[in-house]
């Protein structure tokens, strides 16, 4: 007589609907949802021509439509769980894969998340990984038209996204929950999964599709955050589709690269780690930019380039330059018409500042040069050394926030928004918005505290900023540095 094999009563469990396995049944195993030949225990909503099973994948092409998990495991309702596919993505492709929600015919799914699936879309700043709405995701990691895994962990109020084993998403639910958007239940309960069918010009394959059910006693094995105005901020601004990044952080003051990561997971804040170069700085030539970035090698971060003084430039190469995400510099060090270096934020350095007007005339002009070089961001942008600040309205009248703001536009280059110095002023930053600018959000720390980027939170608000002011790094062959000319000057 034939003993079944595990896998063949797998396949019979599948193929019966009365059928529940349970928790305890399958305790540490991995169940297949998807039998590789059919969309056998799934069930499609608007348009089911969307989706098609073949060669061992489901293929999704079509219009706005969604793919219910409806079969025998769990009888399709999960709790705790891991959940496993192996994604690729044509160009162009916006997908997802759904969990805790339920079947509606019509509409994107309103109970549950989504974890998005977008390498490439236009439109829509949210990158694969993300939790869609609550924990996003600003930086491609994975690439079209190449396989990758995908792996959602919910245990407890705690949801954790894995793409390839890099974890990009870790998020702790608050009680109560907070929901940024009223027509979506974003909240962790229990319920199915689903995949999206987006739009008739995205194309997108699942294979591979594979559960781990989880224990429904579960904890989190995470304390739940405390929720203020700050925490709803950045929730909602993602919601807006602004990429909440703070693109100015540095591991200064003890801070490490991985507190760094578990902060920004934990306020839902993307970073992007910058290291100086320059005379006497960590990166001063090729070798050492090619040291440094073998120590960033695949973080779910970006990886920033600081210039620093007006000679950086002079110390490594295009190509250099170009293997960073973006590159930005400041106007705080400079040389004077009589040859000396002056640095601002040192005050043995900062210089003659007897005469305050002939100080800022000299400064403006410094700034426009430094916009001619290859950066993506001006930034500390109107930063005065410390004896001048308290003249800060008076100095920078709007012809000298003009000349800026003009320079930064020809130029291309965004200007920071500072958490740290809490500069530019409203009034320069409504000007540069109504001239055309683009802003970035950064903290440029000194101690191990990051802050929450209030104060640029505050700006987007208070000066009307919509999300498509806001700075994102440019692809390949698109950096500055790659495309615009530039040579030293002093002028």
């Amino acid at each position: 007589m034939h003993t079944p094999t595990r896998r063949e009563v797998l396949g019979l469990l599948l193929a019966a609907p009365a059928v529940r396995l349970t928790c305890a049944e399958t305790a540490g195993e991995w169940i297949s949802l998807f039998d590789g030949k059919s969309l056998r225990g799934w069930k499609a909503s608007e348009y089911p021509g969307t989706f098609s099973a073949a060669d061992g994948q489901i293929v999704v092409r079509g219009g706005r439509s969604h793919l219910f998990y409806s079969g025998p495991v769990e009888s399709a309702d999960f709790k705790n769980f891991e959940l496993s596919a192996e994604v690729m993505t044509r160009p162009g492709a916006n997908s997802g894969i759904y969990f805790h929600t339920a079947f509606q015919p019509t509409g994107w799914p309103r109970a549950g998340f989504e974890v998005q699936i977008n390498n490439s879309f236009k439109g829509d700043n949210k990158r694969t990984g993300s939790l869609y709405g609550v924990r996003n995701v600003y930086q491609q990691f994975v690439r079209d038209n190449e396989w990758f895994n995908l792996k959602i962990l919910v245990r407890g109020k705690r949801v954790q996204v894995r793409l390839n084993t890099m974890l990009v998403v870790d998020y702790v639910e608050p009680d109560p929950p907070f929901r940024a958007d009223s027509a979506f239940d974003r909240t962790i309960n229990r319920g199915t999964f689903a995949l999206q069918g987006h739009d008739s010009d995205s194309t997108t394959y699942f294979k591979n599709i594979r559960v781990r059910p989880l224990p429904d006693g579960l904890a989190t094995d995470e304390e739940a955050p405390s929720v203020d105005e700050v925490y709803r901020e950045i929730i909602r601004l993602g919601v807006e589709n602004f990429p909440v990044v703070d693109y100015h952080v540095h591991l200064k003051g003890g801070l490490t690269l991985d507190q760094a990561l578990a902060n920004s997971r934990r306020h839902g804040i993307n970073y992007g780690i910058a290291i100086n170069c320059g005379l006497n700085f960590p990166v001063h030539d090729d070798a050492s930019v090619r040291e440094y970035l073998a120590t960033m090698k695949g973080q779910p971060c970006y990886v920033a380039l600081q210039g620093e003084g007006r000679e950086w430039m002079t110390l490594t190469s295009a190509e250099s330059v170009a293997r960073f995400d973006y590159c930005f510099t400041d106007a705080m060090t400079f040389r004077d018409p009589t040859g000396f270096r002056r640095r601002l934020f040192v005050e043995e350095e900062m210089g003659d500042l007897s005469d305050p007007e002939a100080f800022m005339d000299l400064y403006v002009r410094r700034i426009e040069g430094v916009m001619k070089e290859p950066i993506d961001i001006y930034a500390n942008a109107t930063f005065l050394p410390l004896p001048l600040r308290p003249q800060y309205d008076t100095l920078w009248t709007a012809a000298r926030m003009k000349r800026v703001i003009d320079a930064a536009i020809e130029n291309g280059v965004a200007i920071e928004i500072n958490n740290r110095y809490k500069i530019p002023s409203p009034a320069f930053i409504k000007a540069a918005k109504a001239a055309g600018a683009r802003f970035s959000f950064g903290t440029n720390n000194a101690e191990a505290e990051l802050g929450r980027l209030e104060y640029p939170i505050q700006m987007v608000r208070q000066c009307s900023l919509r999300w498509q002011d806001i700075f994102v790094p440019k692809p390949n062959g698109g950096k500055p540095i790659q495309v615009k000319k530039w040579q030293m000057t002093h002028e």
